[in-house]
């Protein structure tokens, strides 16, 4: 009866996570799923089968909002929200997998599902070309968006819970398309037109940054209230690179 009922949670979970957060669902199923829904259904704790979990999501090139967004929603139908030492463990897992891999070049940062520092220089240059185009400046249509969310040093996994929500936060609060990317230790910048929506967009995302903490219960690991400014933009391309230099931790 009880493998039966975990088959059934195991099937209700991946239509759920597929439908809202899965990027490639082909690869979602794993032994380690299994294991975990048994864990869930035999009321056994769950630690060691979650950081089994984030370990194969980890050496598969999941990335930890990904793999934190997915845990989530088998707790969701379960009407109930994963204990900090179920999150603790998958993001251990998680980063175990993460360390022990070549180290590769991307744009991606892993743990906030963001762009780099680099690519968003990248994109700030497209900015700062099209702005010369059209005979406009830069610096006077855009500005940066800080976000600073950090408080006192924290352990590896709940760097990366916290780094997953702010990901997950300033993307919702967007539409796609808006560059952005994390600074490291806590703050993140977004690329961001100066124009009558700027003080909306400035709301939804200390909106989004509190409501994606309160859904992973992550609050204590956020400075609060968010620190969020507007910061302008010098007057070059290669200047504005270099602010983002003196802003990353």
């Amino acid at each position: 009866m009880r493998d039966a009922w975990a088959a059934t949670l195991r099937e209700q979970w991946r239509a759920r996570t597929v439908e809202q957060v899965w990027l490639r669902p082909g690869d979602w199923y794993h032994p380690a799923v299994d294991a975990f829904t048994e864990a869930l259904a035999s009321g056994a704790c769950t630690a060691a089968a979650a950081a089994r979990l984030g370990e194969v999501r980890g050496a598969a090139g999941v990335g930890i909002a990904e793999t934190l967004d997915d845990v989530r929603l088998v707790y969701e139908i379960l009407g109930r929200e994963p204990g900090m030492d179920v999150v603790r463990a998958l993001c251990e897992g998680w980063s175990g997998a993460v360390e022990s891999l070549p180290v590769q070049v991307s744009c991606i940062d892993p743990e906030s599902g963001l762009p780099t520092l680099e690519y968003l220089g990248v994109r700030m240059g497209e900015t700062y070309g099209a702005a010369r185009r059209y005979g406009h400046q830069a610096h006077v249509s855009h500005c940066l968006v800080l976000v600073d969310v950090a408080t006192e040093d924290l352990p590896p996994w709940r760097r990366m819970a916290r780094s997953a929500a702010m990901g997950r936060a300033l993307s919702s609060a967007l539409p796609a398309g808006h560059p952005m990317a994390a600074l490291g230790g806590g703050a993140f910048a977004v690329l961001i037109a100066r124009d009558g929506d700027l003080g909306e967009a400035v709301r939804r995302m200390r909106d989004q940054v509190n409501d994606h903490a309160a859904r992973l219960q992550i609050a204590d690991l956020l400075r609060q209230p968010p620190r969020i400014w507007i910061e302008p933009l010098p007057e070059t391309h290669e200047q504005s690179v270099d602010l983002l230099h003196q802003l990353r931790r």
